[in-house]
């Protein structure tokens, strides 16, 4: 695909509107309507890159409270003809098909490649990639698994939602006091995988949140076959994102008040 002259494509990751809880999430949703309204006349496209939600579950009848004004954003943006893409990160993973039917959002469970202006892009969340992590690997499978998440649709939502939210209030999104480190090209795990997928096909972008830090790290540095690994980072902390102009990738950090 060819971007339009004066047009962008713009990548966000991990939201995680909910925590850590109401009325601080309205706050940091606000400030992100307010980017994707300052960004919808030259947005050519939008990736929005995983953990959206700090928690997510379709219910068949049910849509979880809150978050309208995000949802509503959405649906405005790509009602204007902007195309969205959603990625299932490890807080919202069980999305089932809302977002295609009520957005006309389509949605990726797994790293997908593009080309733009012939550039070539993996885009993906990150959670469970790259050597290590096997307990999260191994709960994820269980989590993906299509009976588990019948199991928890058969709760209550009323059980089922507070069930989640006491679990997510231990994450690093809820209490944000991780201050994430930079762990060197030998340990970021992000990193080997983005390797070892080079090592296979080339690609000069490869784009992953999950991290919660802002990455842009050279892969093969001063070969033909340079590439880059760009971390989205969050919007908890640094409201950082992503812009391709149809020439080159750049990492940015919107500095609005909210």
């Amino acid at each position: 695909m060819e971007v339009a002259h004066n047009k962008k494509i713009y990548f966000l990751s991990d939201f995680h509107l909910g925590a850590p809880n109401a009325a601080e999430s309205l706050v940091r949703e606000k400030k992100i309507i307010r980017f994707l309204e300052e960004i919808k006349n030259d947005a050519e496209q939008i990736f929005i890159v995983g953990d959206l939600f700090d928690f997510w579950y379709e219910y068949k009848k049910v849509v979880p409270k809150g978050h309208v004004r995000i949802l509503g954003k959405l649906a405005e943006l790509t009602d204007a003809g902007i195309p969205i893409h959603f990625f299932v990160g490890n807080h919202d993973m069980w999305m089932k098909d809302y977002f295609q039917k009520e957005l006309n959002i389509p949605v990726y469970f797994e790293p997908v490649p593009f080309e733009f202006n012939g550039k070539k892009f993996l885009v993906g969340h990150g959670d469970g990639l790259g050597p290590g992590d096997h307990g999260y690997k191994f709960i994820k499978k269980i989590f993906r698994n299509k009976a588990s998440s019948w199991l928890f649709g058969i709760l209550p939502p009323y059980l089922g939602m507070g069930i989640a939210h006491y679990f997510s209030r231990k994450s690093r999104a809820q209490t944000g006091q991780t201050n994430e480190i930079f762990l060197g090209e030998d340990r970021e795990w992000l990193i080997i995988y983005c390797k070892e997928v080079l090592q296979k096909k080339f690609f000069d972008y490869l784009v992953f949140g999950h991290r919660h830090l802002p990455i842009d790290f050279k892969l093969n540095a001063g070969t033909e076959q340079e590439s880059r690994y760009i971390n989205l980072g969050d919007w908890i902390q640094y409201f950082s994102y992503a812009v391709f102009d149809g020439n080159n990738l750049e990492l940015k950090y919107y500095t609005a008040p909210a």
